[in-house]
């Protein structure tokens, strides 16, 4: 598996986290913030290596 089939996988799998732990909360709620911050650092791995791979 590619490293960006990987970190697909790996944004599939902390969406739904997210999802899950939204449920009942807040945007400001302490865990549903973390998870969104994990979340968005994996985005940001994966747009930095399609940037590279473009190039």
């Amino acid at each position: 598996m590619s490293g960006l089939e990987e970190l697909i996988e790996q944004i599939e799998e902390l969406r739904l986290n997210l999802i899950k732990i939204k449920e009942g909360k807040s945007f400001t709620d302490p865990e549903v913030l973390a998870a969104s911050q994990e979340l968005d650092v994996v985005l940001h791995r994966y747009q930095v290596m399609l940037m590279k791979k473009s190039e």
